[in-house]
């Protein structure tokens, strides 16, 4: 059984590594000079789309920004 002193710090502090790399990320993001900062902002942002399905069949997508 591992100890709690190899563990690494964004465990021992409670967080996911997913809840760890997106606070990083937005550091970064925040920390960028223009024009950087506004290209990488724009890439945040994520677009995807939902449909329910009904005896075996889609139904009409939505999307959702």
């Amino acid at each position: 059984m591992a100890s709690n002193a190899a563990a690494p710090f964004w465990r021992s502090a409670g967080m996911t590594y997913i809840t760890y790399s997106n606070l990083c990320a937005n550091l970064v993001r925040n920390c960028l000079k223009e024009p950087y900062k506004s290209e990488a902002l724009s890439r945040e942002k994520v677009h995807y789309t939902i449909s329910k399905w009904a005896d075996g069949k889609p139904q009409k997508p939505r999307s959702r920004k």
